[in-house]
């Protein structure tokens, strides 16, 4: 889905997220301080079973957000993931998730659960070595740099390292970027002596806090404990020195409720996301210059793959479409996929060229007009007039030509993208039939609909004459069926 989100220039030069009143300041957007995003965000499911859809996704977009749960680490898919993510050269930031479980089931100790993130962070680092690509640089993800976040997906509140150095380096005056060094890894601070030190004992052989520990972890927690034992004095005066207020429809809440209303509205969790996605994943127009090379299957100086490496709008129009997302209308699909090149519009005449299509032949060409261009927001639609390149679109009337994928353009010499990789096969099958002869034609139909919609499921007829649906595994057979 297509998000707008708008960012707002500090006197530091740091961005952050706007609020509602610095977004409507016609001054601020006037002196440039108000910075306009688009971020096209696609979510793709964890379990193995769906990683098709993970690679279809992965194509069409330039960075990708890895969510890891902090209590059991690293789980096998994560890595078949960011492997399949590096192998499409896209950058990786990380969302360390559960952080509410470690409070209120594990009860940690907080020095405990800061080794438990490490840990978690580090197996990620391992991976992205593994199978690192050079031209994409350093893809290593580090919370002093800006490119994890913490939090919980289920209260809806997270946090980067960044948020709370920005706060600190006003109190301490420090620079963000030092007090960002401070605010994770082996710092300890003397509060005896007001200083930062990398010992963790003082001078008089006391043991010091760590100060992710100390100046993050052992706030959030206090605030955790006031509130889940319903010491209001506690909890309102730690509000008012945050500056937080309850909203009006949580005054009567308690416990739990309470608690994921408050964190909300102090740490909300799209800031801290769509900060970490705006500030450390590239934009289409950096990102195509080096992932042309896996992108194009043509030699890399025509003229599609100077226009795709230069996202130049100007060019000829490169569009792949990744997935076919089902209608409201019966039987009829969008096309989704991305511009990489070009603008592509309502009423404009496109080849549609099939994964089969070969440069110079008719296999597998068509060409046609689009009959209208949708922005996907979720799960509604926009209708637009055209649409520019780095963006994702849906195309109406191309259902008709592609099965799968393929590759829509206006450049009569276009060589197709390369064909998707998936990393896992359609191994599992079984056979489908109808109870009523009747029924066969509506079976075949929906059989032609689900191949259609879905990435990696094979439907066809075996030679006994069953119905055969093949798909990566059990639950993602059962989903289709």
């Amino acid at each position: 889905m297509s998000l707008y989100f708008a960012m707002f220039l500090d006197e530091d030069g740091n961005r952050v997220a706007a609020s509602e009143e610095q977004k409507n300041n016609k001054e601020l957007a006037a002196n440039g301080k108000i910075i306009p995003f688009l971020i096209n965000l696609i979510d793709s499911p964890g379990h193995v079973d769906f990683s098709s859809e993970v690679t279809a996704a992965l194509r069409v977009t330039d960075g990708a957000l890895v969510v890891v749960d902090c209590v059991e680490g690293v789980c096998v898919q994560t890595e078949t993931v960011l492997r399949q993510a590096i192998a499409e050269r896209i950058r990786p930031v990380l969302f360390v998730n559960k952080l509410d479980r470690v409070m209120l089931e594990l009860h940690m100790d907080l020095e405990q659960a800061y080794q438990t993130f490490t840990r978690a962070i580090e197996s990620v680092n391992v991976i992205i070595a593994t199978y690192k690509d050079d031209l994409l640089g350093e893809i290593q993800v580090y919370p002093e740099k800006g490119t994890v976040g913490f939090g919980s997906g289920l209260q809806s509140w997270g946090f980067t390292v960044e948020h709370f150095a920005r706060q600190y380096s006003k109190k301490f005056g420090i620079p963000k970027d030092k007090m960002m060094k401070n605010l994770w890894g082996d710092r300890f601070f003397d509060a005896a002596a007001k200083k930062w030190t990398s010992d963790q004992f003082s001078a008089d052989n006391k043991k010091l806090d760590r100060g992710f520990v100390s100046f993050i972890l052992g706030p959030i927690e206090s605030l955790f404990t006031a509130i889940m034992e319903d010491k209001k004095d506690a909890y309102n005066k730690m509000l008012d020195k945050l500056g937080v207020k309850i909203p009006k429809d949580a005054k009567d809440f308690m416990a739990k409720p309470l608690l994921k209303a408050v964190m909300q509205e102090w740490l909300p969790a799209a800031n801290a996301l769509l900060e970490m996605i705006v500030n450390h994943l590239p934009s289409p127009r950096v990102a195509q210059k080096y992932r042309v090379e896996n992108l194009y299957s043509g030699p890399m100086d025509d003229e599609a793959a100077k226009a795709v490496r230069a996202c130049d709008p100007k060019g000829p129009l490169m569009l792949y479409v990744s997935k076919m997302v089902p209608t409201s209308e019966k039987g009829r699909f969008y096309a989704f996929g991305r511009v990489f090149s070009g603008i592509v519009g309502t009423g404009q005449q496109v080849r549609i060229q099939g994964p089969d299509y070969v440069p110079g032949k008719k296999t597998d060409l068509f060409i046609k007009k689009v009959q209208r261009t949708v922005l996907m927001m979720g799960r509604y639609t926009e209708q637009l007039p055209d649409c520019p390149c780095g963006n994702l679109i849906g195309l109406v009337g191309i259902d008709s030509y592609l099965l799968k994928s393929g590759t829509i353009t206006t450049y009569d010499d276009a060589h197709n993208f390369v064909t998707m990789k998936y990393s896992v096969s359609p191994v599992v099958r079984v056979s489908v039939d109808v109870q009523n002869a009747s029924d066969l034609p509506k079976l075949m139909e929906g059989l032609k609909r689900l191949a259609k919609s879905d990435p990696l499921v094979q439907c066809f007829t075996a030679p006994t004459g069953e119905h055969i649906v093949a798909g990566a595994g059990e639950l993602h057979l059962g989903i289709c069926i």
